[in-house]
């Protein structure tokens, strides 16, 4: 599962209300120890592990997936934008 919220980082929504209703009732999500977690997934649902663990593991992979492909278009575009100056 995938989930983006777009809004103020001040600003922490409830992170399962934007979530279907099965998902909201089943999911577990495990994260580190970041004290922000504790404001926008409900409590009931949330599972703060240590790295060691290896629960977070998925998510950061993805993660970091994400972030390559992001650094590779982001530089992909910084060259067609040169190109066009």
């Amino acid at each position: 599962m995938l989930c983006a919220e777009i809004g103020f980082v001040n600003q922490p929504k409830n992170f399962g209300a934007s979530l279907p209703g099965v998902y909201r009732q089943c999911a577990v999500a495990y994260t580190d120890f970041w004290k922000s977690y504790k404001t926008v997934i409900p409590s009931k649902r949330h599972r703060p592990v240590g790295k060691e663990t290896g629960q977070t593991n998925p998510i950061e992979r993805l993660n970091h997936t994400f972030r390559q492909g992001i650094s590779r278009l982001v530089a992909l575009l910084v060259s067609v934008w040169k190109e066009e100056e």
